[in-house]
Order: C-alpha cells, then structure tokens, then sequence
C-alpha cells in the first residue's frame, strides 16, 4: 500500500518517477491564464490569515461546504477568519474522492511544509496558527509565493475599460521575478441580455477611449483603441467566456440597426442579438489576427443557476454548473469564417462538457495551417474538468486525434494564490500516463524522446507559443 500524498504521490511506475522528479517537477511555471489580482501583485500583498488566501473568492469550497451543511455566514458571511477555517477543518474529512482532498493537502505541504497532518477537526486550530505564522514573513507576499512556486509569468483577467495601473506599476519595479501581463477579456460587450448594464459598461469604454460609442462604426473604433492600449501595455492574449460561439450570418446595415435599436434602450428580438453578438464576436477575433495575440474560448459554463444564490451574493459566488450547449457546428462556422479570409490568429479552446472532448479536438484539426506548431490548440481542462478524471480524458483526446506534445499544458484559471499547486497536480498526471504507456510497451522507453515532450508541455510550448521572453 502506498503512503497518501508521497514524494511520488500519483506516479505508479519507474518511467513515471523519473520523468517527474526528472524533468517535469524542474520546469518553471507560466500561468497564461488566471484570475488573480494585479492590485495585490503590484502591491506584493500581505495576506492577513490562511483564511484570506485559501477561502476567500474559492467557488470550490463554497460548493464542498454548502453540500456539507455549513451555514452561509461560515463560508460568505460575517463571521471570523478562525470561524470560517475551523467550518472548512470540518468539511475537508468529507470531500474524499474530491479534487479539493488533494488540493488542500498539496497546498498545505507546499508552500506551508505540512506534511504529517492531515487537515480536520482536530488539527485545525495548529495548522491555521501555523500558515498564519508563515503568512506574516516576507516569503509568504505574493511576490513571495509567485517566487517559491517559481512563476515566470501571470497572465491575469482584464476589462477592456481597466486602466492597467497595477500593470504598469509593477513592471517599473526594479528585480520583480514574476511577468505580469494582462489579458483582453472583452464578454461585457456581447452582454445584451441585460441592456441597462451593457449601455452603462459602452459609456464607460466610450470614458475610457476618450471617444463616443453612439453608432456601431464608433464602438468599434472604441474596441480599436483600447486593443491597442493593452497591446503597448504588454497583452498578447484576449479570452473569452461563453457559454457557445456566435456564428450567425449578418449584414452589415442590419447589425447596425440593432446596435442603434439596443444603445436607445430597445431590446432586440433573440435573433437580433445573436447577429450582433456574432458580428462583434468576429470583429474581435481580427483584431486579436492584426496584432498577432492568442485568441482563447472558454466555453460551456451555466452561469447564475440559482435565484436564491443571485439575490443573497450576486454573481460568480459557486451556483454555476456544466451546459449542455451545442458547440461544434458554430465553432466550426466562426473558425473558417476567419480562416477563409487569412485571419484566423492562434487558438485555445476549452470546453466544459467532457461530452465535447473530441468534437473539439477534431474541429481545432481542420484549421491547423501549417504556419506555426500547435497554432490551434485543445485546452487543458478547466474549471469542473480540472481533476485527474477530466485531465486524462483531455490529454487522451487530444493525443488520439491531435499532437500532444504540441500542447500548451496547464493553467490554474483560479484567484487563489496559492493554486499553483495544480500545475504539480497535473504535471504528476502527465507523467505516470507516458509512465504507464511505457509499462505497457505502448511508448519506447527513451528518456530523451519521453523528457523533451514532458518539457515542452510543461514550459517550452507555452513559452514559444505566447511569445513570452
């Protein structure tokens, strides 16, 4: 029987061992897309408790709790950092056979180097005076962390109406280990389905650009100028967050009258919407083509799900759940729309279904061109699919009908500074698959061929494929 959580926690084989203490475990880290904070890196943020950093924001455990029965106010609410931790000691004895068991345990050993405790009740109470501990030297900042997990660079999450202050501030700083760059996340622009909002965001993009957006001509020059504003600003990727592609044939005179129809306060007919969002969609995706960026898609997510969640804690607070959309027939239209005019920039898909798996994979592999390896890329899994279940069914389905080793690798996709743990958590997985392919005879046991493909995946393939110094 294997001890939990080892120094070869998930890796059943020699090969599997050697090409992750190896190789693998060596690689630096570059996180090219997560939702943290650029505030709290510019400002090498303090974290105040273990209960900030681990709890706050983290929409798993919120879901783990509430299904444990803990009361809102211990996992939202007003009550204290020890209250609230003690309510997740509680729950973690729980989630056996949950990707949050591993997690929390990963985390704990590294970076707070707990590592003959399990997390419960009754260890509770010394392992939060111990992070808490931990958390008050300078290691424990988050440039001290992003330093410790050895992250070259964060790509974070950005408005097209941010300012990207803390960007440009902490880039001015002299001997900062960690890039930080931001990222294109323009979803408020396709947000018809609450009209108030979306005209109150173009005001504020109209403020931002310095220039009107009462036509569709001059939203898209706001959209122009502010692309190009993050783009001197060091962007180089854009993501999108829907739950499917818009791919809908449109007119151009008929967009503009629904534009005009929805910036008077009109609501346009669903399929009004569909042809603007489409439009505006594909008006993005030549933009990001201009500049040579990354064009990222995750798709699939069931957004709000709950009216009960919505009144008491508003969006994005863990009551959003896996779509059974359908995706393959648009994502195929819009990818050969702009391939069929030489303006299909690299591509990152990522789906939330696993159903879809290899309709995606087989979609992305019609419009590889030849350009550049890898230009159209499957996406790690995310989200619901981040766990050694849905991980291994990506990786198998892009290596049956794709080029693994072309693969970009992980991301964290978390607000949590402490998550970099999932990059160990995959590239572990990684490992005892070609490990358990070579046990097998189904791989050559060659170091160097199995050592390159665990290096580009982990770090190389993400470097060259972002541009990233």
């Amino acid at each position: 029987m294997k001890p939990f959580l080892d120094q070869d926690f998930l890796l059943d084989s020699p090969t599997a061992v050697d090409l992750y203490h190896g190789v693998a475990a060596r690689q630096p880290i570059v996180d090219y897309h997560c939702h943290l904070s650029p505030q709290q890196i510019a400002d090498d943020h303090r974290f105040r408790s273990i209960a900030e950093i681990w709890l706050e924001g983290d929409h798993y455990k919120w879901r783990a709790m509430r299904a444990d029965g803990v009361p809102e106010r211990l996992i939202t609410g007003d009550a204290s950092d020890w209250e609230k931790f003690e309510a997740w000691a509680k729950t973690v004895p729980y989630t056996l056979r949950n990707p949050l068991y591993h997690w929390t345990h990963l985390e704990l050993r590294f970076p707070f180097g707990v590592r003959d405790k399990l997390l419960g009740p009754a260890t509770a109470r010394e392992i939060f005076d111990h992070c808490n501990q931990l958390l008050a030297g300078d290691g424990f900042t988050t440039q001290g962390l992003l330093r410790q997990f050895d992250v070259r660079v964060v790509c974070s999450t950005d408005d097209p109406i941010d300012d990207l202050e803390p960007h440009r501030r902490h880039a001015r700083k002299s001997g900062a280990f960690t890039k930080l760059l931001p990222t294109w996340r323009p979803d408020r622009v396709l947000a018809l389905g609450d009209l108030p909002g979306w005209n109150g965001w173009l005001d504020a993009l109209g403020a931002a650009a310095q220039a009107p957006v009462g036509t569709l001509t001059e939203l898209r020059d706001a959209l122009a100028k502010r692309h190009e504003f993050f783009h001197a600003s060091g962007c180089r990727a854009s993501d999108h967050g829907l739950e499917r592609i818009y791919a809908a044939d449109y007119g151009e005179r008929e967009v503009a009258a629904i534009f005009a129809k929805a910036r008077a306060g009109t609501p346009p007919a669903p399929d009004e919407i569909e042809k603007l969002r489409s439009a505006l969609l594909h008006d993005l995706a030549v933009m990001d083509h201009a500049r040579g960026w990354v064009q990222q898609f995750h798709l699939g997510a069931l957004r709000d799900t709950s009216t009960r969640g919505m009144r008491a804690l508003g969006p994005n607070t863990g009551y959003d759940a896996i779509g059974d959309f359908p995706q393959a027939q648009a994502l195929a239209r819009f990818l050969d729309r702009l391939d069929a005019d030489g303006q299909l920039t690299k591509t990152i898909v990522y789906n939330l279904h696993p159903g879809d798996n290899e309709a995606f994979t087989t979609i992305i592999g019609c419009f590889q061109d030849g350009s550049i390896p890898g230009k159209m890329q499957f996406g790690s899994g995310w989200w619901f699919l981040d766990q050694l279940d849905g991980m291994r069914k990506q990786i198998d389905a892009l290596s049956n009908m794709g080029l693994l080793s072309r693969f970009v690798g992980m991301l964290t996709d978390s607000r949590s500074f402490l998550s970099f743990s999932r990059h160990e958590y995959f590239r572990r997985l990684l490992c005892n698959v070609l490990g358990g392919d070579v046990e097998r005879g189904l791989l050559p046991n060659d170091r160097t061929l199995l050592g390159g493909l665990v290096e580009d995946v982990c770090f190389r393939n993400a470097r060259a494929y972002f541009q990233f110094d």
